[in-house]
């Protein structure tokens, strides 16, 4: 293992048992720490997702979306960074409000997002920040049918 993945790990892992801790969230969660990040992840988003998209981004459902960017550039569907989101061509309302809720995890957290949303796994299932933004609503699984089950009878 790499000495950088291994620090990014203990970085990580750290974060996650403070993130546990009254005090330690006060700190590291403060407005004056984690704003300065998440203005950098968005100026990044901003730079990356604006000349990926030929300058086609506008403002949409409480986030900025870089439409027309190659999908090697994102993972999934789409990413966000900061209050960037980055997609190809999936920007649905359902999905926005999905990001929106991302961009209030950047905001939230800052620069700790990053390996705090790693160590919460890339399975989207069991994400913690995905399952908080919405499986429905990113489009990880299937919105419940109001139809009634077969055999039940309805009035």
């Amino acid at each position: 293992m790499s000495r950088a993945l291994t620090l990014g790990t203990r970085l990580g892992q750290a974060l996650a048992r403070a993130e546990h801790s009254p005090r330690a969230r006060r700190v590291l969660l403060h407005p004056v720490v984690t704003r300065p990040g998440y203005w950098f992840a968005t100026a990044s988003g901003l730079l990356w997702g604006g000349v990926l998209s030929g300058l086609r981004v506008r403002s949409r459902g409480g986030v900025i979306v870089a439409e027309h960017v190659p999908r090697w550039a994102f993972g999934r569907g789409g990413t966000t960074i900061g209050a960037v989101y980055l997609t190809c061509d999936n920007a649905s309302d359902n999905v926005l409000a999905h990001e929106a809720v991302h961009r209030e995890q950047w905001r939230k957290y800052g620069l700790w997002f990053i390996p705090l949303y790693l160590l919460a796994g890339q399975n989207p299932l069991t994400n913690r920040f995905e399952v908080e933004a919405g499986l429905e609503l990113g489009g990880y699984v299937r919105a419940k049918s109001t139809r009634a089950p077969k055999g039940s009878t309805e009035n």
